[in-house]
């Protein structure tokens, strides 16, 4: 039978129904975030409304997830912290529920069907309005003693140094290295606001000011990446996210970045873009549904 699968964003939920390595069929709607976590909840059942005949639910959630409650949350999503996700929605549904993180859940899609599925381990790093990180071996997420693992974005860059983040801490690389911190960083340097999107086509176009903010965030996060790697040793690292999307100039500096760091038995390490797209948290889910209930 099908898993019902969700994927628990601060702007969107999505809601597809998976059948062996596909998601078959998905719809969405916004999440209602300054509502809080019970309308969040009932969102959640209106869109499993529509579909039928799936046997449970795998749930990738924004924010720290321990035994399928979230245990620490930013305030993006109003009361967020303390949901208890598999409790409420498997007496809402009547089907077992198993919840993830976003990223672990995208990270264990890519790392068993997408882009890290012929290596015993992978590292996946999603680089976009933030940035976030899971190491999946031998299937399985590694979560650590507070189900912090992975939280790449969090780990000091000396580049980022006196930039805020999101957590309240100073110094990582989210605020540098993210789609959000470039656009800031380009806001800083030069006065002008820019999306992502516009500082990439003036890097591309030779503007020194936007490709000195993103290539040398890219530098930056692949120096970073080569510290993770000399530290956990995966097997491969899979980027995704909206700043993966940058052009070749921005991997080059990513890989420029990992070489100057990365000790000599971890340069052969591939760093390759993920495959699954959007699709990875919601197949990461399911997988982790299987591995919890089959």
């Amino acid at each position: 039978m099908s898993i019902l699968t969700v994927d628990i964003g601060g702007t969107k939920i999505r809601v597809g129904l998976v059948e062996g390595d596909r998601v078959i069929r998905s719809a969405s709607a916004p999440t209602p975030a300054s509502e809080g976590g019970a309308r969040l909840l009932e969102v959640i059942c209106e869109l499993a409304a529509d579909f039928e005949g799936y046997r449970g639910v795998g749930v990738a959630a924004a924010g720290v997830i321990d035994n399928g409650t979230v245990v620490s949350a930013t305030d993006l999503i109003k009361g967020w912290a303390g949901t208890d996700i598999a409790g409420e929605l498997s007496a809402r549904l009547g089907v077992p529920v198993s919840v993830l993180g976003d990223v672990h859940a995208h990270g264990m899609g890519e790392a068993t069907i997408g882009a890290g599925a012929n290596y015993p381990s992978c590292l996946t790093v999603a680089v976009g309005t933030g940035i976030g990180g899971a190491l999946v071996e031998g299937g399985q997420v590694h979560r650590g003693a507070h189900s912090l693992g992975g939280h790449i974005g969090h780990m000091d860059a000396v580049e980022a140094s006196g930039l805020a983040c999101s957590c309240g801490r100073e110094g990582h690389i989210e605020p540098l290295a993210s789609g959000s911190g470039v656009a800031a960083c380009y806001e800083a340097l030069t006065g002008e606001v820019a999306s992502g999107r516009e500082i990439d086509a003036r890097a591309r176009a030779g503007e020194a000011a936007a490709q000195q903010v993103l290539y040398g965030s890219a530098r930056a996060l692949g120096r970073l990446l080569g510290s993770v790697a000399n530290m956990v040793d995966p097997g491969v690292i899979v980027l995704s996210g909206s700043m993966t999307r940058s052009g070749e100039a921005w991997w080059e500096a990513l890989r420029e970045g990992y070489a100057a760091s990365a000790m000599n038995p971890a340069q052969a390490t591939p760093l390759c873009e993920g495959t699954l797209g959007d699709d990875a948290p919601l197949l990461g889910a399911a997988v982790q549904f299987r591995k919890e209930h089959d």
